[in-house]
């Protein structure tokens, strides 16, 4: 019970400081001389590095067990570059945002791997854990919004360094790797190899990455799409605050819906609403349905989340977790990180919000439709493996 204490307390501080930080670093950078094409090149830059060391992240951990040494420096390198964030000079923003994301884009994989093992342990489920970041990026949203509001965007850095610095505190008090991983016995490259021939868990990362490229226009652009329809950034506050709060109770019950419909039709479910979602701004691009539609975040997001971390933790060896989860990461956030920024980028520069809109709902549609294939085939997949099982109980 303590440890389950420990992570959710993790997680609340880093979500209090990427809830306040990430949705206006975007303003911070516009602030600084930068449009929305240029903010969307220089992330997807920096992405594209963080995915070429995402397997490295998950060798360390798996193979050299060195779990929390990586949880540690994924949350402290990026907080302590944050102050150069204030800088005019592109060259220099561009290093500190490659920097950064190369540290923390391990935080999702290893702090799950954590979870996971940990829920496991105690009989609850990674939901509950999890659900603390997106409370705490609730309340960081709205502490964000009216931060700058009330002061210089160019200083929001300093709560995020305080709320990590926090995390990081806790963090060390965690055991040195997560329970329930057994040391690594097959290579990095025959792990990959297992993974990636699977057509099924390709066709799994497709649709995750068709979905969650759309993120980008929420997580990267709202603020400014937001302001484009004449909304202001203490409303955007309320609007990143509802999307964030939304995810808890979603995460509390995913666990219950996985448990009645499974986890590969709670991917579907999701991806629908997702679909839903952006279809609502399609048809009323007005900053009121803006903020009323981020209702649907726990629904989409939510369950998509915990759905596909236990579909990845079900789906690989107990050997491979960590690499597991790195590889869902690099697709799910790395990949689809960097086309959403670099193509929602230019479509809220050169279309406006409606053009990007729209092209989240056709992401999103073709996702399902991936997903569609990895039910249907899952579920062939059970009715085989009980077909033989009752065969050999015949004989």
């Amino acid at each position: 019970m303590e440890k389950l204490l420990k992570l959710r307390v993790f997680y609340l501080f880093l979500g209090l400081g990427g809830g306040l930080f990430t949705p206006y670093l975007t303003l911070l950078l516009v602030d600084n001389g930068l449009n929305s094409g240029q903010v969307g090149a220089l992330m997807a830059t920096g992405t594209l590095v963080a995915i070429l060391f995402q397997p490295v992240w998950g060798i360390v951990s798996d193979r050299y067990h060195q779990t929390r040494l990586v949880l540690i420096l994924s949350v402290a390198v990026p907080a302590g570059l944050a102050v150069f964030y204030r800088s005019e000079y592109f060259i220099v923003l561009f290093a500190v945002y490659m920097v950064s994301t190369v540290f923390s884009s391990t935080q999702a994989p290893i702090a799950d791997s954590y979870a996971i093992a940990a829920a496991k342990r105690a009989g609850s489920t990674y939901g509950s854990i999890r659900l603390m970041l997106s409370f705490g990026a609730a309340a960081g949203g709205y502490i964000g919004g009216v931060y700058v509001s009330s002061f210089s965007v160019s200083t929001i850095w300093v709560p995020f360094l305080l709320f990590n610095l926090l995390a990081v505190l806790v963090a060390v008090t965690l055991p040195k790797e997560a329970e329930g991983n057994a040391i690594m016995a097959q290579s990095f490259a025959q792990g990959m190899r297992q993974l990636l021939g699977n057509r099924i868990f390709l066709a799994f990362l497709g649709g995750s990455f068709l979905v969650n490229q759309t993120m980008t226009a929420f997580g990267t652009y709202f603020v400014l799409a937001f302001q484009s329809v004449g909304g202001s950034t203490q409303y955007a506050g309320i609007a990143l605050m509802l999307a964030s709060i939304t995810n808890v109770p979603s995460m509390l019950v995913a666990s219950r819906v996985i448990g009645k419909i499974g986890r590969e039709r709670t991917l579907l479910l999701a991806a629908l609403i997702y679909v839903f979602r952006w279809a609502i701004q399609v048809i009323f691009p007005y900053p009121a349905a803006m903020i009323s539609v981020q209702a649907l975040h726990g629904l989409s997001f939510g369950f998509f989340l915990v759905a596909a971390v236990e579909y990845v933790s079900q789906t690989t060896s107990s050997d491979m977790q960590a690499t597991g989860q790195s590889v869902f990461n690099m697709v799910f956030s790395g990949l689809s990180g960097i086309v959403g920024n670099l193509l929602n980028g230019i479509l809220l520069s050169q279309g406006g919000v409606q053009l990007m809109n729209v092209s989240c709902m056709l992401s999103s549609a073709a996702g399902a439709v991936l997903l569609i294939y990895v039910a249907r085939s899952s579920r062939r997949q059970l009715s085989a493996a009980a077909e033989g099982l009752s065969a050999q109980t015949e004989i």
